[in-house]
């Protein structure tokens, strides 16, 4: 998979000089919002005029949410475009990457608030008077599958103008009820047209279909493993499929392509499992995911993305614009135990999926990587067993024991090392991944917590033979502590501003059973038919939980605005664990808000938030206003504008703290300062009149005021607005990193949270 060659720019021209020297290729065109009447044309307009003698030069034209189009280009051509007026950016064409059900019964015994949400048949009909419509941008989808079965749904819904493109494998038929809509792109990079299909043939897109919206299926597994019922998060929802990835990755002039038709068919909800890396640091005028995003959420369609998969490390997060619901991964109270006996038939509990076929008695012979090294190898690389670091002779018949030593090695490739060298199992230590399970096949291998693993090398050093075995996997149900935010998941601070929170939410990403295609032999058993359904792990495995709470939120709250639904999941969501504790990292240190952003989803909250958080178009405006584009460059890009808009004419980056957002940043915090922000909030609680108190929970280093304390209302759909005022404890010794605090206001039935995070001036600018 391609990477990504942009950096972060400050100034257009930048941008423009960078692309130029990027060379010939594929280059994007962005020209703003999809101008009314006379204007409606300009890109084919221009199009017209450069390319009406070179065949095949146009891949994409964008034309229903914004302007622009997708051209193979030479570099002078990309900076001939880019003087163009009207033209807002001309960037190559970016590659992204894929974010890779006892999950919902998880968030449900999880869910502090219970609330009756309405019948809903088993077969994902209900009575709701919406019908939700959640796009999917992905790998496509196996329509075979029972979890798009569509048995007792109603009719589609008359507003949806979308289509079932048809392929070599793909036809109308495969669509239903269920499945409403299949688009696929061409990606520049498939000359032969082998992926020109809305069938999946990775199997990201059918899981991640599956898990937000897919009908109930009995008896699901994989092989027996996670065994259940397997069921999408909202099943009434309809699902558009538009495939945008190949096993290549995903060209972002797809990504643009399939935003714009989306915004055409009428979805009500995007759900992107995809993004950038965190290292490429793309400005917003060339990221096609932020602006396809806000283009959908000038429409009114909510666009929620996976938070990435860089984590542990923190300024991971991508996918940050403040009109993305921003999602993190963390786990489920599920465990893949295999576990390792020893000669001393002392058992320590191990992760891993694996259907080991050796003794279940220890007689087995064991020894440490670092002992079995070959000639030309290091101590250390022996000691992970890294790829030719062993000896086949030593390593013959035995499990091998391997070490995360640096923090760079994985189970998988320890195991392929130690599997062709001979041996017969591997247990690896790791602290990182011993909670995500991974598949190993029959090999027997097992990823044991380096706590566990002093008394394994305690025995190994002190006994003369050493056996033992491992065991194949169990499921355990009702694990403890869950959740826990996982290793992988990208962390905030938001490397496009400390001044919002990210990422916003978290839900369950690890060791998910959803859908696959049904013919993937690189999960098939040998002797064994493919299996219908995977477990796998990712950011993109929690995006698609948030997108069925949203789905299901506008199914009964249809005139909400995609800021109120994201407001109504983010203010609900829940800080602790099934351990009656506060939710922990990998480690199992305190989770902090930049791993978990508001925290858990709950899945019946948001129905009823009491109180949400409206963040309007003006906000966005004045948010890239902030962030430093001018106002000519606004107005091409935005089409919902008010004519006489014009930037605050004292407009800087600390001025983002005060959009209307559901959570509170704050940067470059010193200590002999004060900062006040303003927030406003609609009553929706269904009450009428009410009365919401504020409490405050703060870090000792800083003093948090909310002004008024008490909020009155005296009927829903009522307005207030409040003041938060920050400052330090002591000026002499203010917050020398990054802190946290909350404001919850509640008026006895509904509590409605909200986090702050303050970066102090020296976090800030390292």
């Amino acid at each position: 998979m391609k990477g990504l060659t942009l950096y972060l720019f400050l100034f257009l021209h930048c941008l423009l000089t960078e692309a130029v020297k990027s060379g010939d290729g594929v280059y994007i065109v962005y020209m703003g919002s999809a101008s009314p009447a006379t204007e409606s044309n300009k890109a084919q307009i221009l199009i017209n005029t450069m390319f009406k003698r070179r065949e095949n030069a146009v891949l994409h034209v964008y034309k229903h949410g914004f302007s622009g189009f997708a051209a193979r280009l030479t570099a002078e051509e990309a900076e001939t475009l880019a003087k163009k007026q009207g033209v807002v950016s001309v960037f190559p064409d970016p590659t992204f990457q894929l974010h890779t059900t006892r999950s919902w019964d998880f968030l449900k015994y999880q869910t502090a608030v219970k609330i009756d949400s309405g019948p809903r048949s088993s077969s994902g009909s209900d009575s709701s008077s919406y019908d939700s419509i959640i796009g999917i941008l992905d790998t496509g989808i196996w329509p075979e599958s029972a979890s798009f079965y569509d048995k007792e749904m109603g009719p589609i819904p008359s507003r949806w103008k979308g289509t079932c493109v048809e392929a070599k494998d793909f036809n109308s038929s495969n669509c239903n009820k269920k499945i409403i809509g299949a688009r696929f792109y061409k990606d520049p990079e498939d000359e032969d047209g082998d992926y020109y299909t809305s069938r999946d043939v990775i199997g990201h897109g059918s899981h991640v279909a599956s898990t937000a919206a897919g009908a109930v299926v009995e008896n699901a597994s994989y092989y027996g493993v996670a065994s259940g019922t397997a069921k999408g998060g909202f099943p009434a929802a309809r699902i558009a499929m538009y495939r945008v990835c190949t096993p290549d990755g995903c060209a972002g002039s797809s990504i643009l392509a399939a935003f714009d038709d989306a915004i055409a068919d009428g979805v009500d909800i995007l759900s992107l499992s995809l993004g950038a890396p965190s290292w490429a640091k793309i400005e917003l005028n060339a990221d096609p995911i932020a602006i396809g995003a806000f283009h959908a959420v000038e429409k009114g369609i909510m666009v929620i993305c996976s938070a990435g998969n860089d984590g542990p490390g923190e300024g991971t997060v991508v996918n940050s614009a403040p009109w993305i619901l921003t999602v993190a991964a963390t786990t489920i109270d599920r465990d893949f135990e295999s576990d390792v006996v020893l000669g001393s038939n002392k058992v320590i509990k191990g992760e891993g999926i694996n259907f080991a076929d050796i003794s279940k008695s220890p007689d087995h012979p064991l020894i440490h990587g670092k002992s079995a090294k070959s000639t030309d190898a290091s101590v250390d690389s022996a000691r992970r067993c890294e790829f030719g670091t062993l000896d086949g002779e030593t390593v013959k018949g035995k499990i091998v024991v391997c070490e995360n030593a640096d923090g760079t090695t994985y189970a998988t490739n320890a195991m392929e090392e130690v599997k062709s060298k001979g041996g017969i199992g591997c247990v690896f230590v790791d602290d990182r991944t011993r909670s995500v399970a991974s598949t190993y096949g029959t090999f027997p291998t097992t990823v044991i917590s380096s706590k566990d693993a002093e008394e394994l090398f305690s025995y190994l050093n002190s006994t003369r033979e050493p056996i033992a075995t491992i065991h194949p996997t169990v499921t355990i149900e009702k694990f403890k502590p869950a959740p826990a935010v996982a290793y992988f998941s990208s962390r905030g601070p938001s490397g496009l501003t400390r001044n919002i929170l990210k990422p916003d939410i978290s839900a369950p990403g690890v060791a998910i059973l959803a859908a696959w295609t049904g013919n993937d032999p690189s999960v098939t058993l040998e002797g064994k038919p493919p299996p219908q359904y995977n477990v796998i792990s990712g950011t993109s495995m929690a995006t698609p939980h948030v997108s069925a709470v949203a789905a299901m939120v506008k199914s009964q709250r249809p005139t909400w605005s995609s800021s109120a639904i994201r407001s109504a999941i983010m203010t609900t969501a829940t800080q602790t664990n099934n351990d009656k504790g506060l939710i922990t990292t990998e480690t199992g240190a305190e989770a902090m808000p930049y791993g978990y952003g508001a925290g858990e989803l709950s899945t019946t909250a948001p129905l009823q938030p009491g109180l949400v958080y409206e963040t309007t178009p003006i906000d966005y405006l004045n948010f890239l206003c902030y962030h430093g584009y001018n106002v000519t460059i606004i107005k091409t890009i935005a089409k919902v504008i008010p004519e006489n808009f014009t930037c605050p004419s004292d407009s800087k980056v600390d001025l983002i703290s005060n959009i209307n957002y559901p959570s509170i940043a704050i940067s470059s915090f010193r200590g002999n300062e004060s900062r006040r922000l303003s927030r406003t909030v609609t009553n929706v609680g269904g009450d009428g009149e009410t009365v919401y108190t504020a409490s405050v929970e703060a870090t000792p280093s800083l003093n948090i005021q909310v002004t008024p304390e008490k909020l009155r209302f005296t009927k829903d759909g009522e307005k207030s607005t409040y003041q938060v005022t920050v400052s330090a404890a002591s000026a002499s010794s203010p917050p020398k990193k990054d802190v946290f605090s909350s404001i919850t206001w509640s008026n006895g039935k509904y509590k409605v949270r909200s986090p702050i995070v303050v970066s102090s001036e020296s976090s800030s600018t390292s």
